[in-house]
């Protein structure tokens, strides 16, 4: 069994993603590493080829300036990385450049893709997923934030980064899956109050096709105010992967929320206090089909 990973970066220093700490929690796992990097404003590219060049390939790319709705730049781009695999690969793990694969998870998932190689309905490997808000102290806990998210693909073609690169389909249709008993600790949302606010900034070129000119000038405030901008949230009391310790240690901003509090509209709200009295989720969006 080959495994490669791949993933997409483009100003990772500027906006503070931990890259670093994504793509070295699941080089365990790969034979090779593959990442398609955008033509940045600091010096990524640099960065990605000093981190394990014995392992590393880089493809250079520049984003698109005609995709600017929806996150669809950040589909192609998967895409150019996906496509750098070459086919002696058998799986490929996707990870993003602000996710990260716990330690304690790897003789999971190399089992996992051992125990499926064969079996040629599953296109791929379900993940269960953890959203860090504000710190490294809080989940985010209502709808909002997707539980499951397909990340290991079959090294097929036919399969394409989905949308804003959430998750995959092939020809169209929805991925076979099978769930792995593993999650994925996505820090997307853990950064400097001023740095978060750059780096939604800089998203809204990618969604709303908002240049960066107006964007900035458009701005209300440089500090991105995380305590009136959730809809819930409860404390994390696992631990983190191993790799995220050094930014762990160095964060130096105060987050305060009052955990008992929801910001939500009132048929989110019963939605939520349903989720919570009986464990399911209704109405919940999946981008994938389960396979036993």
């Amino acid at each position: 069994m080959k495994v490669a990973g791949f993933t997409f970066i483009r100003n990772a220093l500027l906006l503070d993603f931990p890259v670093r700490e994504a793509i070295t929690s699941v080089l365990p796992l790969c034979d090779r590493f593959f990442v398609a990097v955008g033509k940045s404003n600091d010096d990524t590219l640099a960065f990605i080829r000093s981190l394990a060049p014995e392992k590393i390939e880089i493809t250079e790319t520049v984003w698109d300036s005609d995709l600017l709705s929806g996150g669809a730049v950040y589909a192609a781009e998967t895409d150019k990385a996906f496509d750098a695999v070459p086919g002696e690969y058998d799986w490929c793990f996707y990870i993003q450049g602000d996710e990260v694969l716990h330690e304690q998870y790897l003789p999971v998932v190399r089992k996992a893709m051992e125990d499926n190689l064969h079996r040629t309905e599953a296109d791929g490997l379900l993940f269960g997923f953890r959203h860090f808000y504000g710190t490294y102290d809080y989940v985010g806990d209502s709808r909002k934030w997707y539980r499951k998210e397909i990340r290991i693909v079959r090294n097929e073609k036919s399969i394409r980064s989905f949308r804003d690169a959430q998750g995959f389909r092939k020809n169209g249709r929805k991925l076979q899956v099978v769930p792995v008993d593993a999650e994925i600790y996505h820090y997307g949302w853990v950064r400097h109050p001023q740095i978060m606010q750059e780096k939604i900034d800089a998203v809204k070129k990618y969604y709303q096709g908002i240049s960066e000119e107006d964007i900035r000038s458009k701005a209300e405030e440089e500090l991105f105010d995380y305590s009136g901008r959730y809809d819930a949230l409860a404390r994390f009391t696992g631990t983190h992967p191993a790799v995220m310790q050094e930014r762990i240690n160095q964060l130096n901003w105060p987050v305060e929320v009052d955990l008992k509090k929801i910001h939500m509209k009132a048929r989110y709200t019963f939605l939520y206090r349903l989720e919570k009295w009986f464990g399911v989720r209704l109405f919940e969006y999946r981008n994938y089909t389960l396979i036993k």
